[in-house]
């Protein structure tokens, strides 16, 4: 059989998403540490007074630990989906349960990297949606716990996306050129309007920049239903927060997710939606 017959490919893409997933796991935890472990040293500085000190903490280091033990967990205890279900979704140290989010990173990233896989094949655009989904992945949740989308992301995906369509991998450049400008510009009017009716900020400065990338990934032409999309489910998931789980209306509720999961369905089906939408107009 040959070693990159579409079986072997997808099945590749899918151990290694589950790779990457488990890597993901600790860049939505990390991050956002680190992120305010600089903002703490530069207010310092600008305080001019003593900088804060921190145990040693990176994307690579320290290896991971129970948050309730500080158990160090160890190759076996790591491998993506399998060790949870193994270990019955507890610490093997202290025997706390393990937030069930691990595996669903894991398993989602894997299930997503097949698909890319299965519908690319061994092409240049399957290379760039790997990299566009872990981005998603990585945004969504770290937006979900900390109402935060990280320039250290976002703005990489920006250049990244205008990059791999310097031969047209997904749009044409000067379409994505206008959709990173448009993808911003469109949040950022929003956000003013928004203010200068109400007095409060609407979203964050991040959803302008992701907006943005995904723009430069796939074309202004995707910027309509990217914004539908994320609009039409989150405000579903809104609904469904304030009647279901009775959360106050005035609890913010992050963008950035909606966005993230317009902008897959947008790498998978926003070709064939678009001409669904204009064959119905």
């Amino acid at each position: 059989m040959p070693l990159l017959d579409p079986t072997t490919l997808v099945a590749a893409c899918v151990l290694f998403g589950l790779l990457i997933g488990s890597f993901l796991n600790v860049v939505i935890h990390r991050l956002p540490i680190i992120m305010e472990r600089d903002w703490r040293i530069q207010c310092a500085e600008l305080a001019n007074s003593p900088p804060p000190t921190f145990e040693p903490l990176s994307l690579l280091a320290p290896r991971s630990r129970c948050p309730h033990c500080g158990h160090q967990i160890g190759a076996i205890e790591n491998i993506p989906v399998l060790s949870y279900l193994l270990l019955k979704g507890r610490c093997k140290s202290c025997g706390k349960g393990i937030s069930p989010r691990y595996p669903l990173v894991e398993a989602l990233t894997g299930l997503l990297f097949g698909y890319a896989a299965w519908r690319y094949g061994f092409t240049l655009a399957t290379a760039g949606t790997l990299l566009f989904i872990a981005a998603m992945i990585a945004l969504t949740f770290i937006d979900f716990d900390t109402q935060l989308l990280p320039d250290d992301i976002t703005l990489p995906l920006v250049w990244t996306g205008l990059l791999i369509n310097l031969n047209g991998t997904f749009t044409t450049l000067p379409n994505a050129v206008i959709g990173a400008v448009a993808g911003y510009l469109i949040l950022w009017l929003v956000y003013w309007a928004f203010k200068l009716a109400t007095g409060k900020e609407g979203m964050g400065y991040g959803d302008f920049k992701l907006l943005a990338a995904i723009g430069a990934w796939f074309g202004w032409q995707m910027l309509p239903l990217v914004i539908l999309a994320s609009s039409f489910v989150g405000a579903i998931v809104g609904i469904a927060l304030i009647v279901l789980a009775r959360q106050g209306r005035n609890v913010p509720i992050p963008f950035g997710p909606y966005l993230a999961a317009a902008g897959v369905i947008a790498l998978f089906w926003g070709k064939s939606l678009n001409q669904t939408y204009l064959g119905l107009i």
